[in-house]
């Protein structure tokens, strides 16, 4: 079965699935049900709650229909017609829909007494359609508009084959147990409140110190990589966004500009101006060039409250970003130095696949962009001859680059198979003119290239893919909390307070744990919290100095020097081993 097929089919089962809906719960307006990625889905106004023991109900009036294979077929409708049918039978979202529409014919698709506004595909048939399974049930804005009524969506899962099915729904159990949200309570990293507002993250000392162990890394390979760090205001005046363009086409993701001394200023979305101004702040030589600026800087971006999620999505977050100001000669340098961090970060962090997308202008569409059509052809053969020289396979994405320039993005796969998108190289040749931005050449005055990097992405998005990724059992370096002791009696405690500021000195993240409590709870607690190491001392240990170390596999390795333990957990931490290396 072709992508295109099964397409087809999973939006085929949005319909029988919305006949079914009607057919239990009469009077169930609808919405809307397309095809999405695995599977589907369809919005319903209802004054029946829907609950997930209605599942399996409407699943089963699901496979009544598709056993009674009947046909699909479209008829076309004078808009008016079109508009009283709907209206007839209540269903005031499609009258707006088909309002929004331009007149003429307009087309709908039935299926036994089911009739739906729909421009098509389906399948031949019901009995077409294999392989699907309802999931859950989850609320939704009409049009994603939080002014608008709120509706319930049932989501289905469709697959080619049965197993495919079952190896997906067997993939999002492991994905439920590893839910970043889910860990984050768990091994009390970060939270987000109510009274501060929704995508807005308060991390937690654990996931503080997950934070800055990034961070310390991050910036240490820009140093090594040639960018000095700067820092910049998170606020900034209206003029600055309406200059950068950004007032005119990322508006709708931006918040509401504050008033301030009688003059309007905006919380940023990006960087960059700021950055731009930093370059700008004296005349730059042909030999200054390339300027390459980093900053973990802290962006605020509005997204609606119905789609903002855990780190992933949030409204406040910062990005490891960078700019680089070059001459042409050395702009396809620079992209490829771009790309090779980019696979070092991933090497880094032990993500070993990956994919790449090149996202390019809508030729079509100019009035979407800034720049000429030339400016675009140079900016993305520059980036396709960087991906060509170093053999990477890439699909282009047509119409789906930024409004100042075309991208390379790369998604990396994740520990059960699903692929999140991490690092962005984006070229940018509007920029710089509409700063005017110059350095000054043998041959006179220049306007250098600029390029947008940001590897890790979002700092707070980048956590929660680790967190996923690792299920919350970080390697060594990354761990929070990297070893913790655990005493059997109070005479084992000025020996074990000893060993804790030993490795605190060698700069190891260690906590004690003397409570009065059993031995087996100290041990299965530091399990919970995922601890790599936890080191047992009884009396043994505390008379003969020496330490017995518990893995989180359950292996128990006794009789270890103090000095050895020290010395083997600052080599797989400072070398960033990704397995322990008492195994």
């Amino acid at each position: 079965m072709s992508n295109t097929d099964l397409q087809t089919a999973r939006h085929s089962l949005s319909h029988i699935m919305a006949q079914a809906v009607q057919e239990l719960f009469p009077g169930t307006r609808l919405g809307i049900g397309p095809a999405i990625e695995n599977g589907f889905y369809y919005d319903f106004e209802s004054d029946h709650k829907f609950v997930p023991e209605d599942l399996k109900a409407i699943e089963a009036k699901m496979k009544e229909i598709i056993k009674a294979k009947q046909p699909f077929a479209c008829k076309n409708m004078p808009k008016a017609e079109a508009v009283k049918f709907f209206s007839d039978k209540g269903e005031h979202f499609k009258v707006e829909l088909i309002n929004e529409l331009e007149d003429g014919s307009i087309s709908v698709y039935t299926n036994g007494d089911f009739v739906d506004l729909c421009k098509g595909p389906h399948v031949e048939h019901t009995g077409k359609i294999n392989n699907f399974k309802l999931t859950h049930i989850a609320g939704a804005y009409w049009k994603g508009d939080e002014k608008r009524p709120m509706l319930q969506r049932i989501y289905g899962l469709a697959f080619e084959t049965k197993d495919k099915l079952n190896e997906y729904i067997k993939q999002q159990e492991e994905a439920a147990k590893r839910d970043h949200r889910k860990l984050g309570i768990e091994l009390d990293l970060f939270s987000i409140s109510e009274d501060i507002g929704p995508g807005l993250i308060l991390m937690h000392p654990k996931g503080g110190m997950l934070r800055k162990v990034v961070e310390d890394w991050i910036r240490d390979e820009n140093i090594k990589h040639g960018y000095d760090l700067v820092y910049s205001p998170h606020i900034a005046r209206l003029h600055l966004w309406q200059k950068s363009g950004h007032a005119n086409f990322y508006s709708e993701n931006m918040f509401q500009p504050i008033e301030v001394d009688d003059q309007q200023y905006q919380l940023k979305p990006m960087n960059c101006p700021f950055h731009i101004a930093i370059y700008e702040s004296h005349l730059r030589s042909y030999r200054d060039l390339p300027v390459r600026l980093a900053e973990l800087g802290t962006v605020y971006r509005y997204e609606r409250s119905g789609v903002v999620h855990g780190l992933l999505r949030v409204r406040g977050f910062t990005q490891d970003d960078a700019h680089i100001f070059c001459t042409p000669e050395q702009m396809n340098g620079e992209i490829e130095d771009c790309f090779n961090f980019a696979m070092l970060v991933m090497k880094t962090f032990g993500f070993e696949k990956f994919s790449v997308e090149l996202s390019t202008w809508d030729e079509t569409k100019p009035e979407n962009y800034t720049g000429g059509k030339k400016d675009w052809e140079e900016a993305q053969n520059a980036l396709e001859s960087v991906l060509k020289k170093n053999n990477v396979p890439f699909t282009v994405h047509a119409g789906e680059a930024a409004f100042y320039g075309p991208k390379i993005d790369i998604k990396v796969m994740d520990a059960i198979g699903r692929y999140w998108q991490l690092s962005t190289i984006q070229f940018d040749f509007n920029l710089p003119q509409k700063f005017e931005l110059e350095y000054v050449s043998p041959e006179g005055r220049k306007r250098p290239l600029m390029v947008h990097r940001a590897l890790l992405g979002s700092i707070e998005r980048f956590l929660g893919v680790l967190i996923e990724h690792y299920a919350g059992l970080f390697p060594l370096w990354l761990a929070p909390v990297q070893v913790k002791l655990l005493t059997l009696t109070d005479d084992q405690f000025d020996f074990a307070k000893d060993v804790v500021k030993q490795m605190k000195l060698a700069g190891l993240r260690a906590e004690l744990d003397s409570r009065p409590e059993k031995l087996g709870l100290k041990i299965r607690e530091a399990h919970v919290e995922k601890i790599p190491y936890s080191i047992v001392i009884g009396a043994k240990e505390a008379e003969n100095k020496t330490l017995t170390l518990r893995l989180r596999s359950g292996k128990n390795v006794e009789g270890l020097s103090v000095g050895d333990v020290i010395a083997k957990l600052k080599e797989e931490a400072d070398t960033k081993s990704l397995k322990p290396l008492f195994e």
